[in-house]
Protein backbone atom coordinates (compact mmCIF):
# COMPACT_ATOMS: atom_id res chain seq x y z
CA UNK A 1 0.00 0.00 0.00
CA UNK A 2 1.28 3.24 -1.04
CA UNK A 3 0.12 7.17 -0.79
CA UNK A 4 -0.29 8.48 -4.10
CA UNK A 5 -0.63 12.44 -4.93
CA UNK A 6 -3.09 12.30 -8.07
CA UNK A 7 -2.36 15.61 -10.45
CA UNK A 8 -4.48 15.61 -13.33
CA UNK A 9 -6.73 18.33 -14.86
CA UNK A 10 -9.40 15.64 -16.26
CA UNK A 11 -11.92 15.36 -13.82
CA UNK A 12 -13.32 11.95 -15.24
CA UNK A 13 -9.50 10.81 -15.12
CA UNK A 14 -8.60 11.50 -11.43
CA UNK A 15 -11.92 9.64 -10.64
CA UNK A 16 -10.75 6.96 -12.69
CA UNK A 17 -7.20 6.58 -10.86
CA UNK A 18 -8.83 7.16 -7.04
CA UNK A 19 -11.13 4.14 -8.18
CA UNK A 20 -8.44 1.62 -9.14
CA UNK A 21 -5.95 3.26 -6.54
CA UNK A 22 -8.28 2.28 -3.38
CA UNK A 23 -9.30 -0.79 -4.99
CA UNK A 24 -5.81 -1.86 -5.05
CA UNK A 25 -5.00 -0.66 -1.50
CA UNK A 26 -3.50 2.44 -2.18
CA UNK A 27 -4.34 6.01 -0.32
CA UNK A 28 -4.99 8.77 -2.31
CA UNK A 29 -2.72 11.53 -0.62
CA UNK A 30 -4.07 14.61 -2.46
CA UNK A 31 -5.19 15.66 -5.68
CA UNK A 32 -4.62 18.66 -7.73
CA UNK A 33 -6.07 19.72 -10.99
CA UNK A 34 -3.75 21.65 -12.73
CA UNK A 35 0.15 22.18 -11.88
CA UNK A 36 0.37 25.39 -10.24
CA UNK A 37 -2.51 23.50 -7.38
CA UNK A 38 0.00 20.66 -7.32
CA UNK A 39 2.59 22.61 -6.14
CA UNK A 40 0.46 24.45 -3.47
CA UNK A 41 -0.81 21.39 -2.20
CA UNK A 42 2.46 19.54 -2.43
CA UNK A 43 4.81 22.06 -0.38
CA UNK A 44 1.25 22.22 2.39
CA UNK A 45 1.84 18.21 2.57
CA UNK A 46 3.64 16.35 5.20
CA UNK A 47 4.63 13.42 5.36
CA UNK A 48 4.87 13.47 1.50
CA UNK A 49 3.62 10.73 -0.74
CA UNK A 50 4.94 7.42 -2.17
CA UNK A 51 4.48 8.50 -5.36
CA UNK A 52 3.32 11.11 -7.35
CA UNK A 53 1.24 10.23 -10.74
CA UNK A 54 1.60 13.88 -12.75
CA UNK A 55 -0.03 14.82 -16.02
CA UNK A 56 1.68 16.51 -18.49
CA UNK A 57 -0.51 19.07 -20.12
CA UNK A 58 -2.41 21.15 -17.83
CA UNK A 59 -3.71 24.82 -17.36
CA UNK A 60 -1.79 27.39 -15.64
CA UNK A 61 1.57 25.19 -14.68
CA UNK A 62 2.54 22.12 -16.80
CA UNK A 63 3.41 18.73 -15.79
CA UNK A 64 7.19 19.40 -16.37
CA UNK A 65 7.39 22.78 -14.75
CA UNK A 66 5.56 21.25 -11.99
CA UNK A 67 7.85 18.24 -11.50
CA UNK A 68 10.81 20.40 -12.02
CA UNK A 69 9.76 22.08 -8.38
CA UNK A 70 8.66 18.95 -6.94
CA UNK A 71 12.02 17.16 -7.59
CA UNK A 72 14.08 20.74 -6.60
CA UNK A 73 12.22 21.04 -3.26
CA UNK A 74 12.17 17.04 -2.62
CA UNK A 75 14.76 15.65 -4.93
CA UNK A 76 14.24 12.06 -4.07
CA UNK A 77 10.18 12.14 -4.64
CA UNK A 78 8.85 9.43 -7.13
CA UNK A 79 6.81 10.25 -9.83
CA UNK A 80 5.48 9.01 -12.97
CA UNK A 81 4.79 11.15 -15.77
CA UNK A 82 1.75 10.72 -17.86
CA UNK A 83 1.16 12.03 -21.03
CA UNK A 84 0.03 11.04 -24.89
CA UNK A 85 3.08 13.23 -26.44
CA UNK A 86 5.92 10.93 -26.38
CA UNK A 87 8.36 13.12 -27.55
CA UNK A 88 8.28 14.76 -23.90
CA UNK A 89 9.29 10.91 -22.33
CA UNK A 90 13.31 11.51 -22.70
CA UNK A 91 12.53 15.23 -21.13
CA UNK A 92 10.22 13.89 -18.05
CA UNK A 93 12.92 11.26 -17.30
CA UNK A 94 16.09 13.92 -17.89
CA UNK A 95 14.20 16.01 -15.18
CA UNK A 96 13.59 12.91 -12.79
CA UNK A 97 10.87 11.13 -13.62
CA UNK A 98 11.21 7.74 -12.67
CA UNK A 99 8.62 5.96 -15.04
CA UNK A 100 6.44 7.26 -17.79
CA UNK A 101 3.30 6.12 -19.12
CA UNK A 102 1.66 7.03 -22.35
CA UNK A 103 -2.08 7.65 -23.23
CA UNK A 104 -3.95 5.42 -23.50
CA UNK A 105 -3.03 3.29 -21.28
CA UNK A 106 -4.20 -0.12 -19.10
CA UNK A 107 -4.79 0.35 -15.74
CA UNK A 108 -2.83 -2.71 -14.93
CA UNK A 109 -0.17 -0.94 -16.68
CA UNK A 110 0.01 2.07 -14.45
CA UNK A 111 -0.40 -0.96 -11.76
CA UNK A 112 2.85 -2.09 -12.40
CA UNK A 113 4.71 0.83 -12.50
CA UNK A 114 3.49 2.09 -9.20
CA UNK A 115 4.12 -1.07 -7.61
CA UNK A 116 7.61 -1.34 -8.73
CA UNK A 117 8.51 2.50 -7.46
CA UNK A 118 6.83 1.40 -4.09
CA UNK A 119 8.95 -1.81 -3.94
CA UNK A 120 12.27 0.00 -5.52
CA UNK A 121 12.69 1.63 -2.04
CA UNK A 122 14.82 4.90 -2.37
CA UNK A 123 15.21 6.30 -5.45
CA UNK A 124 18.72 7.31 -7.12
CA UNK A 125 19.18 10.96 -6.89
CA UNK A 126 20.11 12.49 -10.18
CA UNK A 127 22.84 13.84 -8.69
CA UNK A 128 25.41 13.42 -5.66
CA UNK A 129 23.78 14.21 -2.81
CA UNK A 130 26.14 16.58 -0.59
CA UNK A 131 27.28 16.37 2.82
Amino acid sequence: MASIFIVEDEAFIVDLYRDILTVSGHVIAGVAYDGAEALDKYARTNPKPDVIIMDHRMPIVSGLDALKEILRLSPSQKVVFVSADLSVEAEARAIGALEFISKPFRLDDLLEKLNHLVEDGKRKLPFPERS
